[in-house]
């Protein structure tokens, strides 16, 4: 068997167990799986894509485990940050491998990645509190934070599971934190801390859980407040704008650059999958395009929870390349005994692309 055709045949192996463990997980109904040849296209109007199955090259033996973090640079090289051995795998445009590197830096817990305007790559590790700079090489260039020290719980010193970091245009660096800080920090580019903002709570400024930060090239900063279901805007010295509502525990957030910036979501949808909301469509996961003033452009995907075409576990992590291909990094290993109190049975899907149509 050539390996094309046994790369398809374990594709739909692969699609057929999950959609078994679904239902055994009691997700209710399950469509059965496509074929490979059946494109599956998600969104609507202006924002159609293509899911691209089985996208992206491992060599033997690697997984990522958990992909929690993608970026892309400016050479639409795209950059997993990932839970597995290997924690950072570089594919280019076609999903060719190039390489992996990381493997020595010494992350605890891959979750934040970020490209800056130079092509510097930047990488949150939430639970070793700190923020590293690289090469697109891997050579380490700068840490912001200590390493495995933590602040104080809640103390809003930096940083206890920072969550993900955004570059402003003049190089300034955000620092989402994230977990157990209700607070973003604002950094000089040589990695001095200049100020922060935010507190514990529910209304404009406040924040419960910061999960993800995105700049656009205003200077404006997008901030994903997960628990509150919503992404809120700031300038950049941390007043208020605006907020984004109606969105599923936001978790993945991407801000293409220029004039009238467009937000990618990737929106975690309910914990209560495996009862109340099992098999409910329209609640995510799912991506959501959205205008700069907090408009819904269009949702990319309405099913429920799944490893079929068209279908997200938890979507973490998400990035757009030159040509508006949206790449999707989701923690599916992690998530899926919070959702069903046990692990999963196989190996879950964790890495999508959606190719945009003309």
């Amino acid at each position: 068997m050539c390996n094309l055709c046994d790369h398809d045949r374990r594709g739909f192996l692969r699609r057929a167990a999950a959609g078994a463990a679904l239902l055994a997980a009691g997700m209710g109904s399950v469509v059965s799986a496509a074929p490979p040849s059946a494109a599956v296209i998600l969104g609507s109007g202006k924002y159609r894509y293509r899911v691209e199955e089985n996208w992206g090259e491992l060599p033997p033996g690697y997984s990522y485990k958990d992909a929690a973090a993608v970026c892309v640079d400016s050479r639409d090289n795209v950059y997993v940050f990932n839970r597995g051995a290997h924690p950072v795998v570089v594919l280019d445009r076609t999903g060719k491998f190039l390489r992996s590197w990381g493997e020595d830096v010494g992350f605890v817990s891959a979750h934040g990645a970020c490209v800056g305007p130079d092509d510097l790559i930047y990488l949150t590790d939430d639970h070793g509190h700190a923020v590293r700079k690289f090469t697109a090489q891997g050579e380490l260039l700068m840490v912001i934070g200590t390493p495995r020290r933590p602040a104080p719980r809640f103390s809003g010193h930096p940083f206890n599971r920072c969550t993900h970091t955004a570059l402003s245009p003049q190089g300034d660096i955000y620092v989402s934190d994230g977990y157990q800080n209700p607070k973003v920090h604002k950094y000089a580019p040589d990695g001095t801390l200049l100020f922060s903002w935010g507190e514990p709570g529910t209304d404009p400024g406040q924040f419960n859980l910061v999960h993800n930060i995105a700049c656009d090239d205003e200077g404006n900063v997008y901030v994903a407040d997960r628990e509150n279901h919503r992404v809120q805007v700031f300038d950049d010295g941390g007043g208020y704008l605006g907020q984004w509502n109606n969105l599923a525990r936001p978790c993945g957030l991407f801000m293409t650059r220029g004039k009238n910036p467009i937000g990618f979501v990737g929106e975690l949808g309910p914990e209560s999958v495996a009862g109340l909301t099992a098999g409910v469509p329209n609640l995510g996961p799912r991506v959501s395009v959205v205008s700069a003033g907090g408009e819904i452009l269009a949702h990319l995907g309405t099913r429920p929870i799944g490893e079929e075409a068209g279908q997200f576990i938890a979507p973490h992590g998400i990035a757009v390349d030159s040509r508006g291909d949206i790449y999707v990094g989701e923690v599916s290993a992690t998530y899926w005994p919070i959702l069903y109190g046990k692990k999963p049975d196989h190996e879950l899907r964790c890495f999508q692309k959606l190719v945009r149509l003309a």
